[in-house]
């Protein structure tokens, strides 16, 4: 058991679930790429955000974002290597794909993310500092990549974390699996129905 939370002073923070990763019309299903643990991840999120709302705390959407550009999206070199499919409008803000998944709409704040820390060149901290968040419950995608960079940058920050075990995901098991061995020393780990036990958030 990790140590006991304030949920007021809690938000959960989820990394780029949203329709282009997980629709089948968005960016990624449309070229398919997929995993059914990415896709299971919305419905195992919604009952921890609904927990912590109801508690006083908040929640949190990280987007990952394209800035639109003249010839198409503004995209890193080493994306557009490893996800030649992506295209104009695909993860552009106020478009379809872009949005967060149904099943957790709405969010109470969207953070248009564009690298994979959420905290790098965003709005973030000062949210966070704004509400008087100390604590950070961390699910999304992928493990490896936006979720492991946020949970460090955090640490960094001197932000607490709580990284939900099975609320995260990554393309390959093992690649996810590898990445909660390393991120053990950084942040606390428990899965969603453990998290959803804690006394703090009994009815």
């Amino acid at each position: 058991m990790t140590n006991r939370l304030d949920p007021a002073r809690c938000a959960v923070l989820t990394i780029d679930l949203q329709n282009d990763f997980l629709h089948p019309e968005g960016a990624y299903g449309r070229a398919g790429q997929g995993s059914d643990a990415i896709a299971a991840l919305p419905e195992r999120m919604k009952p921890v955000v609904d927990a912590v709302r109801a508690k006083g705390g908040h929640y949190i959407s990280a987007q990952f974002t394209l800035v639109p550009g003249p010839d198409g999206p503004l995209i890193a070199p080493h994306l557009k290597q490893l996800r030649p499919f992506l295209t104009k409008g695909d993860f552009e803000p106020g478009a379809f794909g872009h949005r967060l998944v149904e099943t957790l709409q709405p969010a109470e704040f969207t953070v248009e993310k564009v690298a994979y820390s959420a905290f790098y060149q965003t709005r973030l901290e000062f949210i966070l500092r704004k509400l008087g968040i100390d604590t950070l419950i961390v699910g999304g995608i992928v493990t490896n990549g936006g979720v492991a960079s946020t949970v460090r940058d955090a640490h960094l920050r001197d932000i607490h974390t709580v990284l939900l075990s099975d609320g995260c995901a990554a393309f390959k098991p093992e690649v996810h699996e590898a990445t909660l061995v390393s991120l053990g020393s950084v942040t606390p780990q428990q899965t969603c129905a453990d998290f959803l036990a804690r006394p703090e958030l009994a009815p």
